[in-house]
Order: C-alpha cells, then sequence, then structure tokens
C-alpha cells in the first residue's frame, strides 16, 4: 500500500509519517518511509547564513531538480518493496509552492504525476498557518512567515488534484492526527485489514473530511 502525505511547513506530516511507519514496524509488519524533500529547508538556512535572496525561479529550478531525483528514486524503491510505503511529500508540494510564489504549473510534472504510479491514499495534512508557523520557530532549524505559509496553504487547496485528497485536521495534538490517519487508512477500500486503527484511547479534535 502506497500512502503519500503533503501539508504546508509545520503541519506535521513527517511526525506522523515516522509515527505510522514506527507504529507498523513495531506490529511485525514491512513499512518504509520515503522523503520526498527538495532541500527547502536547507536554501532557506543558507540564505538566511549569507543574507542573499534567489529569484523563484531560480529556488523553483533547484527545488524541482532535487524533488524530481527523489521521487524518482524513492518510486523505484516502493515498486521493489512489499509492504507499507509512505512517502513524505511528492510532486504536489512543488505545484503548490509554484502557485504560491507566482509560477506556472510546467509541463513536466503534472505530465509526471500522470505516469507515475497513483498513490493508494494521498493524505493531506491541513493546518492554520499562524499554528504551523508556530512550530516552525519551535523547532528552530528554518525559517518560514505566517504569509508565506498562508499563501503555501491556499495554493494547495488550488490545485486541481485537491478534490482527490483525504484531507485531516492538523491543528491538533499529534496522537489526534494520527488517529485520524489511521482512520483514513481504515476506510480506504485497498487498504489490508490489519492496517485497522487502534481503539482511540481519548476523544480526537479533527476530523476526516474528503474534498
Amino acid at each position: 500500500m502506497l500512502i503519500v502525505l503533503t501539508g504546508i511547513d509545520g503541519s506535521g506530516k513527517t511526525t506522523a509519517a515516522r509515527a505510522l511507519v514506527d507504529s507498523a514496524r513495531a506490529e511485525g509488519r514491512s513499512a518504509l518511509l520515503l522523503s520526498n524533500h527538495a532541500a527547502r529547508r536547507r536554501m532557506s538556512l543558507l540564505s538566511e547564513r549569507f543574507g542573499w535572496t534567489a529569484a523563484p525561479r531560480v529556488v523553483d529550478f533547484v527545488e524541482t531538480g532535487v524533488r524530481l531525483f527523489n521521487v524518482l528514486v524513492n518510486h523505484a524503491r516502493a515498486r521493489q518493496f512489499d509492504g507499507l510505503v509512505v512517502m513524505d511529500r511528492h510532486l504536489h508540494c512543488q505545484l503548490a509552492l509554484r502557485r504560491a510564489t507566482g509560477l506556472g504549473r510546467g509541463k513536466l510534472l503534472p505530465w509526471l504525476l500522470e505516469k507515475l504510479p497513483a498513490a493508494d491514499l494521498h493524505v493531506h495534512f491541513d493546518t492554520d498557518p499562524t499554528v504551523a508557523h508556530q512550530r516552525v520557530m519551535a523547532r528552530g532549524t528554518d525559517q518560514e512567515t505566517v504569509a508565506d505559509l498562508r499563501a503555501f496553504r491556499e495554493a494547495y487547496r488550488s490545485l486541481p488534484e485537491f478534490d482527490r485528497f483525504v484531507v485531516v485536521d492538523a491543528n491538533g495534538e499529534p496522537g489526534d492526527v494520527l488517529a485520524q490517519l489511521n482512520r483514513a487508512i481504515h476506510s480506504t477500500s485497498n487498504a489490508p485489514a490489519h492496517l485497522s486503527p487502534p481503539p482511540p484511547t481519548h476523544p480526537t479534535r479533527g476530523q476526516i473530511t474528503s474534498y
């Protein structure tokens, strides 16, 4: 089973991806976590350190190259793996970043999305930009503004692919978000029976919403 997680920075998708894979492995099941990052955090740190600001097209060129390489390599790895595969980010992230910075979709990434194996489940972590900003600042490894996160969120929601995503409320605690993710997996027709979520130990704050 292939699961793709997307969301703005600070939405908790990486934390949830690790928890999902760790939980599956603890139960003796095969699970693989793959990251389709684009080196945004490293570029942000370099920009802050040296005080330079690259043009949006230059940034997109570098990010697209890194992300595209990771996506292609990770899909090849996923095809050879028998078990649960969780991808943290995908090409949709770059399409949303492009829209947020006023760039066009281009032709290559949409074409590749049609050619690459579709995820059995694509879960989008929807987060209030102010909450996401607090999380980004708390981890202290990169810099984002509330305005940038707000634009990124709206860009995701405007993608034509967004209607096919399962959207979870990622404003709550990690355990609440993971419970939503497990319910989303359980509700997927392709999900094996052993992926059903454990009984909740406390009420969850969010709900799964399909857009």
